[in-house]
């Protein structure tokens, strides 16, 4: 038998090809050393504006010293998933932490903010529900949505007179469910979450808020922008990540004792991951007695990032509506976005470009992230470097 002159995968080659022209291919680019302000990329030293370590703690002496207690106590692997025997009695701690933290009656914890998302929402709604769902929310949560086999309504970006609209033509649905990123993750600005929370109680719905870029940064005691705006009662189901400001690994949902046994019983990533590590456990205590111990380090980061905010918009750059540590810069076009990218990149600043799939088409940016551990020196130094840039961002 003669073996056939194409494979099954040839079509793979060509889908590259195309993404190389339309300027969206991604390529992996390796770091050495670990996650802080200034990293090495490639080889390269750079000022790292590509991490989501807003409070510096990825690197935290502490953190570190938490996990090598736990390995000499109980080893690495967790051998086996929650509901079998990966439950430690670090994780326990944790979830009781974290329930404390957040002022909620339960907390249980996923192996990463992605799996949370998707594993808590089709527990709650099916085919008989619907949801309502921010267009710019995060990709978990779109995945998270379709994986739930509900009615799905898709809102105008933080427009409520839309959402409004939408929940008052869909009365016949057994459920409803609002579901919104607090902070959003390209775009850096807040969800009107006391408009939707009065939205929630005057239609009878119930609201999943993601709080995985604002966990550790904002609010009195670092909640999250529902703390922020006084609306936490009216979150049904929290949702948060590890893996951000706190500097570790994994993703977490906050609420009532019934919802937690819920998910413990029914959310699949839950009951057929196995669980982390019990030391990445260790370490997210200790990341979060930092957080509650050091709350200037939150105050400091925000102040830095509304400097930077100030200084770029006072030279012409679109920021949107970020007023967040998140800096979107507006650029448009991918080419053109990889461009200034580049020439940044050579400058010695890494500052990622965002093009589709996680924007959409034309709406292409520079995700500026800001840390705790960035100096004013170096948000100058920055602000410098982008003016010279400018050019290829026209």
């Amino acid at each position: 038998m003669s073996m056939p002159d194409k494979t099954p995968l040839h079509w793979i080659e060509g889908a590259l090809q195309s993404l190389d022209a339309e300027g969206l291919r991604r390529h992996l680019r390796t770091r050495s050393g670990p996650q802080q302000a200034g990293i090495k990329l490639q080889q390269q030293a750079v000022l790292n504006f590509g991490s989501n370590d807003y409070l510096g703690l990825a690197a935290d002496a502490r953190i570190s010293e938490a996990v090598r207690k736990a390995l000499a106590t109980v080893g690495w692997g967790a051998g086996a998933s929650p509901l079998i025997s990966g439950h430690t009695e670090f994780h326990e701690a944790l979830t009781d932490d974290l329930a404390k933290y957040e002022g909620t009656e339960a907390a249980c914890l996923f192996p990463s903010g992605f799996a949370a998302n998707a594993g808590s929402l089709p527990t709650l709604v099916d085919e008989s529900d619907a949801i309502f769902a921010d267009r710019k929310n995060h990709a978990s949560l779109i995945d998270a949505c379709r994986l739930s086999r509900a009615q799905v309504f898709i809102y105008r970006h933080c427009d409520v007179e839309h959402l409004e609209s939408l929940l008052r033509c869909a009365a016949q649905f057994r459920r409803r469910l609002i579901v919104t990123d607090s902070l959003f993750s390209m775009d850096g600005n807040f969800a009107p979450l006391v408009e939707i929370a009065s939205l929630r109680d005057r239609y009878g719905c119930m609201l999943m808020v993601d709080e995985a870029h604002a966990t550790g940064v904002f609010g009195p005691t670092g909640r999250g922008i529902s703390e922020l705006l006084g609306v936490e009662d009216a979150v049904d189901i929290k949702v948060g990540t590890l893996s951000k400001a706190l500097g570790c690994a994994g993703g977490f949902v906050c609420g009532s004792t019934p919802l937690i046994e819920w998910l413990i019983n029914r959310a699949r990533p839950y009951i057929f991951s196995t669980s982390h590590p019990a030391a990445t456990a260790a370490a997210s205590r200790t990341a979060l007695q930092i957080v509650r111990g050091e709350p200037y380090r939150r105050r400091d980061l925000l102040s830095r990032a509304a400097w930077l905010r100030a200084n770029l918009k006072s030279r012409g750059w679109n920021l949107g509506a970020s007023v967040s540590q998140i800096i979107p810069l507006r650029i448009g076009q991918a080419e053109q976005a990889v461009a200034v990218a580049t020439e940044l990149l050579q400058a010695g600043f890494f500052v990622p470009a965002i093009r589709p799939p996680s924007v959409p088409e034309g709406e292409c940016l520079l995700r500026l992230s800001i840390s705790y551990d960035h100096s004013e020196a170096m948000l100058q130094d920055l602000s410098e470097a982008l003016e010279s840039s400018r050019s290829l961002a026209v």
